[in-house]
């Protein structure tokens, strides 16, 4: 009885965890360190689009040699910054430049939201070994629940779903406010707006990531 309690007490600072470090570590590193190299630094827009591809290259290669596996969000991540190096070169106008920015975050979360919708949602890459935590009898645990459990296998489509809207949400007010907010004004309020988006799926997500995780150590007992 004792371990089950402890389980129980564990799971929502679990889930608080497995929520944010998807997207903290595939999306928003990669972002925040281009925002930093490009706006803070002055470099280039290739160099800093670069060095924003440096943590989905390494993750989506250590899933490749390790576990023979393709992360999809760091793969996708990786995708999105090689199209904008390729399209900087046509890039001129500071506004347009501001509306690619957008349209970065844009094109990940409509990649979410769609995996969700077609019953494979990326964030699960990211989600599942948080909540299981290496144990084998979670992993099984899981894998009964997906496959089994409708109510389940919803929740996980959700919290993608939930995480691609956000920033759908964050690309549509970018745009937006790129051609309707002065220029520098929409420099310091796209990172507001980029901040506000994973605030709302951290919050959002939580609620979802939480069930899932009481459904799963429940299943393991």
């Amino acid at each position: 009885m004792a371990t089950t309690t402890a389980h129980a007490t564990t799971a929502p600072s679990e889930s608080r965890t497995a929520a944010l470090r998807p997207l903290a570590i595939d999306v928003a590193v990669p972002l925040a360190t281009y925002y930093v190299a490009h706006s803070a630094l002055g470099l280039g827009l290739v160099a800093s689009l670069a060095l924003g591809s440096a943590v989905p290259a390494v993750r989506t290669a250590a899933a490749l040699l390790r576990e023979r596996r393709v992360n999809g969000l760091a793969l996708l991540m990786l995708l999105v910054n090689t199209v904008g190096i390729a399209l900087s070169a046509v890039a001129g106008d500071p506004r347009l430049m501001l509306a690619k920015d957008g349209a970065t975050t844009g094109v990940i979360g409509v990649s979410v939201m769609v995996s969700a919708l077609v019953g494979r949602p990326l964030m699960t890459a990211g989600l599942r070994p948080f909540i299981v935590k290496g144990r084998t009898d979670r992993a099984a645990a899981w894998d009964r629940l997906a496959t089994g459990d409708a109510r389940f296998a919803r929740r996980e489509r959700l919290f993608s779903l939930i995480w691609g809207g956000a920033l759908l949400a964050e690309c549509v007010a970018k745009v937006v406010g790129a051609y309707t907010v002065p220029v520098e004004t929409m420099v310091w309020l796209g990172t507001v707006l980029l901040l506000a988006a994973i605030g709302l799926g951290v919050l959002a997500g939580n609620a979802v990531a939480g069930r899932m995780a009481e459904q799963v150590i429940a299943e393991a007992e």
